[in-house]
């Protein structure tokens, strides 16, 4: 039996996952395939979490810092696993660098890839430079300025488009990404924080500010960020004479059509399998769910398994998820690694 856990991905879930296997005694090999440890609230450049309120930099920031201190994980940035030979207690993972890791249970904490709001042309994404996605529109808070990318100026009305590759059937994505409401709401009250004139709507077909984030966003974003909330099927975005992008669609409330200038357009991008999900699942002969999520095994007596004995996953691996769900179920995988290495399963 080996004594070591081989933890794939940097993200919240494969940091989360790392920290516990080691506090519980045993070694861990971290893999990140990109320079930086911290997955997509890093690298993405996201502003404040959603629900500490803590920048992603402090926050994200500490658990990278506390796994790169700890001298029971060895860190394998920008290399990927190849290979994978072996079974449960004695896998053999060969790197994209030649070098080999011999680990006894493995945790992928592989995550998510951003949708791409290029397969949403009509909504504007590619065509007109003040159309962005949520994590650009993060970037622009982390800088502190909210400012139109074409010219510079201070936008008048911002529109935040939620299901932007969620909840839509015609291009393939039937999931809902679970977190888009919140983060929406979230970004729309930090919009109006740095920029107190500027008017923020946001466009939904539902709202889904699930569990205790009701109050706390939802309804906090409209009762004291004065956020306008317009239920409506977006058809298109496209400009006006003057510039301006149009939104155009139906009020589903009214049942009328609207047309309302804006300065800047958000599309609230979902979460996408991760794109090397095909190579995951040939490299580790782990399966897939029907989206292309890795899939979970039976859950009531083998929680964060995969379909492979001795390979564990958690968080948006499995399909979207928030990010202090992913740092608990990167505990929890890690927990039934270091099960494995005890024997106990």
């Amino acid at each position: 039996m080996q004594q070591t856990v081989l933890v794939v991905g940097g993200g919240p879930t494969g940091l989360s996952a790392a920290a516990a296997v080691s506090a519980a005694g045993y070694q861990v090999a971290l893999v990140e395939k990109e320079a930086l440890l911290g997955g997509a609230p890093i690298l993405s450049g996201y502003a404040k979490l959603v629900p500490s309120g803590e920048w992603a930099k402090d926050a994200i920031g500490r658990m990278v810092q506390r796994v790169e201190q700890d001298d029971n994980v060895a860190i394998h940035k920008e290399k990927k696993v190849i290979e994978l030979g072996g079974e449960a207690g004695n896998f053999t993972a060969k790197l994209s660098d030649g070098s080999s890791v011999q680990a006894g249970a493995i945790v992928l904490g592989t995550g998510f890839t951003h949708f791409d709001s290029i397969n949403k042309p009509e909504w504007g994404f590619g065509s007109f430079p003040d159309v962005v996605t949520t994590t650009q529109m993060e970037q622009m808070v982390s800088s502190g300025k909210i400012t139109c990318p074409s010219d510079g100026r201070v936008p008048e009305r911002v529109a935040i488009l939620l299901c932007v590759g969620s909840r839509d059937r015609q291009i393939g994505r039937e999931w809902c990404s679970k977190i888009c409401c919140t983060v929406s709401a979230n970004l729309a009250m930090e919009v109006r924080e740095l920029s107190p004139q500027t008017d923020v709507f946001i466009y939904y077909m539902d709202i889904r500010t699930f569990g205790l984030y009701e109050d706390r966003f939802y309804w906090q974003s409209q009762e004291e960020y004065k956020v306008k909330y317009v239920k409506a099927r977006i058809a298109e975005v496209t400009a006006s004479k003057d510039g301006r992008l149009l939104v155009k669609g139906e009020d589903t409330l009214v049942k009328r059509p609207i047309v309302i200038p804006f300065d800047i357009v958000v599309h609230a991008i979902g979460m996408d399998p991760n794109e090397d999900n095909s190579e995951i699942s040939r490299v580790f002969d782990v399966g897939l769910e029907k989206h292309g999520f890795i899939e979970r095994a039976e859950h009531y007596t083998n929680a964060g398994g995969t379909t492979r004995k001795g390979i564990y996953s958690g968080g948006a691996a499995y399909g979207p998820e928030t990010i202090d769900d992913s740092i608990s179920q990167g505990y929890a995988a890690a927990m039934r690694a270091v099960a494995d290495l005890h024997g106990l399963v």
